[in-house]
């Protein structure tokens, strides 16, 4: 009695130890008998374009920190921050009166000497004909032409003191020197400016167009090379969590060398930017298409899971049972990725379900999913029961 005894022990308590850990909602692989249900996908092929996408930054085309090249009290300020301006816009006038008064001081400076010199080259023709008949010595005559050609220098630095008072003048009124887009506004009417302060009046960037730089891996600068010397490459840029249709650009400027420390390129694409979209320091996806891939198999992201073995994917077969087949994943394509493996195109595979699969298990397809057969006569009861 005492061995039957005991396995009857031993069966109960084999019952209590599967009761409790079905208490506790642990997951029991799923036999033959029990259909799983599952999502899935459809194994494709088509020719692919190849992306590079990475990370870029948004920068102004050009930009021009504003300074005044005078110094003096700023008595107007003809724009607005933010406002949009043209090239020779005025944005700045700063207190003129020092200024006009130190041309017409050089003006005057230069009619005086101008006065003086006429008068010395009349005396130096006068004695060159007293000189030829002794009327006077040489050393007098030296002297009156010495005279004269020491005006003409004082004349022709009157001149370039006129020309300077005019230039400091124009200084007095700060136009823009691009088209472009004003930010904060530095200084205000009524401040004091120095000449070639610091901080800039106000900073005007270009965004119509701007640049996109963005950093490549050093392998494939040999393809983006190559391809850049059959036509112009074009630049997808992508706003993250806006929902808006990507901005299509032109790679325009490839760095002269590689970083050693990251072992990546800079890269630089030009957009329009009519619409403003784009703005300075903004990140966004950047992708640079470098070749296409005819007859790509592909396969839908989900459906690729990561093993001991590596990657593989469940596929469907006709009898409603899951087999497990390895894939070597490669490049993303929207939302499938391009993969190496005995697949073919048509081929469903497992998309959301898979933590409950191993091969052989028969599986049901939720209606509403993407490429799902219809149920086999006689499945319906086997997946209800």
């Amino acid at each position: 009695m005492k061995p039957r005894r005991r396995a009857l022990i031993g069966v109960v308590l084999a019952s209590a130890a599967l009761s409790a850990a079905c208490a506790r909602g642990a997951p029991a692989p799923a036999g033959k008998g029990d259909p799983v249900p599952v999502s899935v996908g459809v194994v494709t092929r088509r020719d692919v374009p190849i992306v590079i996408s990475e990370i870029g930054s948004v920068e102004p085309y050009s930009t021009v920190a504003v300074k005044a090249q005078i110094g003096g009290e700023l008595v107007e300020v003809r724009f607005r921050e933010g406002q949009d301006v043209r090239t020779d816009q005025v944005l700045f006038r700063i207190d003129s009166r020092p200024y006009d008064a130190a041309l017409k001081s050089a003006k005057a400076q230069l009619d005086k000497d101008t006065v003086q010199l006429r008068t010395a080259r009349a005396d130096v023709e006068r004695y060159r004909d007293l000189v030829k008949k002794d009327y006077v010595t040489q050393e007098e005559f030296d002297r009156i032409s010495t005279n004269a050609a020491a005006l003409e220098a004082t004349v022709s630095a009157d001149q370039a003191a006129v020309e300077n008072a005019t230039v400091q003048l124009e200084y007095c009124t700060i136009r823009s020197p691009i088209d472009g887009r004003t930010g904060q506004l530095m200084v205000h009417q009524g401040n004091l400016i120095k000449a070639n302060a610091d901080t800039p009046m106000v900073v005007i960037n270009k965004i119509d167009p701007v640049y996109v730089s963005f950093w490549v891996p050093e392998r494939a600068l040999p393809e983006i090379k190559a391809r850049r010397m059959s036509g112009r490459l074009e630049v997808r840029a992508t706003i993250p969590d806006v929902g808006s249709a990507p901005e299509s650009g032109w790679l325009s400027f490839v760095d002269n060398a590689v970083n050693n420390a990251t072992g990546t390129v800079l890269l630089k694409a030009t957009f329009p930017n009519h619409d403003r979209l784009l703005w300075p320091g903004q990140f966004v996806t950047a992708g640079l298409q470098v070749s296409i891939r005819p007859n790509a198999l592909l396969v839908p992201t989900q459906a690729i899971q990561t093993g001991q073995q590596g990657s593989f994917v469940f596929v469907v077969k006709k009898d409603l049972t899951v087999e497990s087949r390895p894939v070597v994943p490669g490049v993303a394509s929207g939302q499938d990725t391009l993969v190496d493996a005995s697949l073919q195109p048509g081929e469903q595979v497992v998309t959301d379900g898979q933590i409950r699969l191993v091969p052989g298990a028969r599986v049901a397809v939720k209606e509403g999913s993407g490429g799902g057969p219809a149920t086999p006569a006689g499945a319906a009861g086997g997946a209800g029961s």
